[in-house]
């Protein structure tokens, strides 16, 4: 049961794949800026996982603690989250000007208009 154990990794190859799948798939502004999303989150959820000791304590000096876990993955996703948050942002205010210029946010329509 081993792959049972490892459920952190599962959950973060099936989001990965999800949210790349749509990325893939939608012809719509809007729902590729939220493929995006899930596939990030899914990268989140691996640096997390992978930061994560199991019996690790808090970084700080006590007695009868033997193992730590390094914050620094979590510091480092933090982060992450928050450039995500704007890059997000950003990108549907671009998404809202290419409405208001074009008249539409489909990929398609947007290659013919600009033919």
């Amino acid at each position: 049961m081993e792959l049972l154990g490892h459920y952190n990794y599962w959950i973060t190859i099936v989001l990965a794949m999800v949210g790349f799948y749509i990325v893939i798939s939608s012809h719509n502004l809007v729902k590729k800026i939220i493929g995006l999303n899930i596939f990030q989150a899914s990268v989140f959820l691996l640096y997390i996982s992978m930061g994560k000791i199991i019996g690790g304590s808090a970084p700080i000096i006590s007695e009868g603690t033997q193992v730590y876990s390094n914050p620094l993955p979590h510091v480092l996703i933090l982060t992450a989250i928050v450039v995500g948050v704007s890059t997000t942002a950003f990108g549907l205010a671009l998404i809202l000007k290419i409405r208001n210029v074009y008249g539409t946010i489909e990929e398609d329509e947007l290659q013919e208009l600009d033919r």
